[in-house]
């Protein structure tokens, strides 16, 4: 059964997290699972909900907007985690309580004009660039502070900390280095903004090692990502 290939992958995951809190004397309830259930179906999440998982992440605006409204009276808190287009704001300010990929003051202002419009306040992590790779978004480690600073006096939003992925074929404790460093000076500004997302199936243990309050778990915990169909 499908809730038995979840609840063993959460087992899993749980024991991953929990092994690697201990190996650096962290508590295991400092760092907080986000089930990413991209190409994953509604009743997936279901299955999560019933097991007790209450963080979800979505990088796709289309698939996560009809899953939100399907799943909308569950106990939820929807997280968007893929680099989000100012077009897609309307959309994604609709159901995402926080936005990992703030990564540019054009887009903190569309989101804060939408939560305004909608009367939301939505939660926005800064997606920082830990490589030199445009295409994965984020903002230049120098910039994140005056970035920070912006969010933290911007309606409709509140600055819950920082984000990132670490760069492909590169050492990620070298990179999840370089971002605790970064949420550090943001949180000597900023102190509530607690919020370090890093981390994911391949490299949880290093993210947890350098300080990730919540890794975005998709394939060990759901298995390989299959076509979302509608």
């Amino acid at each position: 059964m499908r809730s038995d290939e979840i609840a063993a992958g959460l087992t899993e995951i749980d024991t991953r997290i929990g092994e690697a809190c201990q190996a650096v004397g962290r508590d295991r309830g400092e760092v907080t699972l986000i089930a990413v259930t991209k190409t994953r179906p509604a009743d997936d999440v279901r299955i999560l909900c019933e097991l007790g998982v209450r963080d979800v992440g979505e990088n796709r605006d289309q698939e996560a907007a009809a899953k939100a409204h399907e799943l909308a009276g569950l106990p939820l808190t929807w997280h968007f985690v893929g680099q989000l287009q100012t077009n897609k704001v309307r959309s994604v300010v609709g159901y995402a309580d926080v936005i990992h990929s703030v990564d540019r003051l054009r887009l903190l202002e569309a989101i804060s004009k939408e939560a305004v419009r909608q009367g939301r306040k939505v939660g926005c992590l800064i997606q920082v660039a830990l490589d030199d790779d445009p295409s994965r978004g984020g903002a230049r480690p120098a910039d994140v502070l005056a970035l920070a600073d912006e969010v933290a006096l911007t309606e409709g939003v509140w600055l819950g900390g920082v984000m990132a992925v670490a760069p492909l074929g590169e050492e990620p404790a070298r990179a999840f280095a370089v971002l605790r460093d970064v949420a550090t000076r943001v949180q000597e500004q900023h102190p509530r903004a607690t919020m370090v997302s890093a981390g994911m199936s391949q490299d949880l243990v290093e993210a947890v090692a350098y300080g990730a309050t919540h890794v975005r778990i998709g394939t060990a915990l759901l298995g390989r990502r299959r076509p979302f169909v509608r």
